[in-house]
């Protein structure tokens, strides 16, 4: 999507009108529910394996809708934004177990494999009722983005789901047939953008309307000059560095990210195969020929790391990534892929959280920033000052990277 738009739509997700947040609420329900039904004609049981990159689809489902549920009509301070009280007693939920079955933050992940859910019917019906209430408590809040706030919270908690959603259907072999969601060709790279020294504002995206709380309040960092891709690395770019023995080779490859290669089964990247001198990428359930203008995806923090390494670049900063996307104009391209950076995710300065305090700090553990957006994302989530986190090793993600060199 071009950048105007991905603007347009990052601004209608966190300075919309209530009029606009119930229409996106409606937009992002209606792709939970069409992502849902396409896993239930996949695996007419919903079971899926333990893993601990999956979560049960019935889970999933009922999460979104407790979480919604939670944060708005059980808040009794929903109307003070950022400044209530996440301890408030809650009023109790229309599903008497809800709080059991669904809170992420009590109920460990291996345990959902073995609770009493509902089934599909009752889970979706939970929901309906749920949503109807939110609609309802919409139209009678305020307009300022304290009444605003748990509506956008819940929209972006939710597209966030599906995204998810998506990428634990490419991991199960499930087909997703709506075009949106597809990966995209890139074109040849071209020169890469060379950026002058300055001192960059990073994060800092409260300009009135919805903000994550590892956003804030921002943080003043000197930049260096920097020469930075013009878009994320496609796998006309990545293979060759496979096809030279790069996975075997351990020059390429961090002390983490060796220990990481050593435990693989293959040395390939996760949804690749090599047959009859051909290329091949697995998804929806089947294998077909790789496209190599798509940007490499599915990859880990290590092996792009890796590759920069081989080709002479590195990965670049949080900071230098956010102000190329913001000052470069249009021929910064990025949303195609979750990009890894090279900056820990940590908070800034005078960090404070926000109510749903697990969001963001429990995190602040290492892992790496990934910026920008990916081909499963809703473009109203895409802003250039979001900050993502996974482990450095997770590639069920729809992650990749560009380069970068002084």
């Amino acid at each position: 999507m071009h950048e105007a738009s991905l603007a347009r739509a990052a601004r209608q997700t966190r300075q919309g009108t209530s009029a606009v947040v119930a229409d996106l609420l409606m937009s992002s329900r209606g792709d939970t529910l069409a992502t849902f039904a396409a896993c239930e004609r996949s695996l007419p049981d919903l079971r899926v394996p333990l893993r601990p990159e999956l979560n049960p689809p019935l889970w999933e489902l009922g999460h979104v809708g407790w979480f919604q549920e939670y944060w708005i009509a059980r808040n009794p301070q929903r109307g003070s934004g950022v400044r209530s009280d996440p301890l408030a007693p809650r009023a109790v939920p229309l599903r008497a177990d809800a709080d059991a079955l669904y809170d992420s933050s009590r109920v460990a992940h291996d345990l959902r494999w073995r609770l009493p859910l509902p089934d599909a019917a009752a889970t979706r019906d939970d929901l309906a009722r749920q949503f109807e209430t939110t609609l309802d408590l919409l139209r009678a809040a305020g307009t300022g983005d304290d009444a605003l706030y748990f509506f956008r919270l819940a929209l972006a908690h939710e597209d966030m789901h599906h995204e998810a959603a998506l990428y634990m259907a490419r991991g199960l072999g499930i087909a997703i047939d709506d075009p949106r969601w597809r990966a995209r060709v890139l074109p040849e790279p071209g020169d890469p953008l060379s950026l002058a020294a300055r001192r960059w504002r990073l994060g800092g995206a409260a300009e009135g309307g919805f903000a994550f709380d590892n956003e804030l309040p921002g943080a003043e960092v000197a930049l260096d000059a920097f020469a930075i891709d013009a878009q994320a690395v496609r796998w006309a770019e990545f293979l060759p560095f496979v096809e030279a023995g790069g996975y075997e080779q351990l020059q390429w490859w961090s002390e983490a990210g060796a220990r990481w290669r050593a435990a693989q089964a293959s040395g390939l990247p996760r949804y690749l195969r090599h047959r009859a001198g051909a290329w091949e990428n697995w998804r929806g359930g089947r294998w077909d020929a790789l496209d190599p203008a798509e940007a490499a995806c599915h990859l880990t923090k290590f092996e792009a790391e890796a590759w920069c390494r081989w080709a002479g670049r590195r990965l670049p900063s949080e900071a230098e990534w956010e102000c190329a996307a913001c000052t470069a104009g249009p021929v910064f391209r990025w949303g195609d892929v979750w990009e890894w950076t090279s900056s820990p995710f940590a908070p800034f300065p005078g960090f404070e959280p926000h109510p749903y305090r697990d969001y963001s700090a429990p995190w602040f553990d290492g892992r790496p920033v990934l910026k920008g957006a990916s081909h499963c994302t809703q473009p109203r989530m895409c802003h250039p000052k979001y900050r993502n986190f996974f482990p450095a090793g997770r590639n069920d993600v729809p992650a990749g990277f560009r380069s970068c060199v002084r």
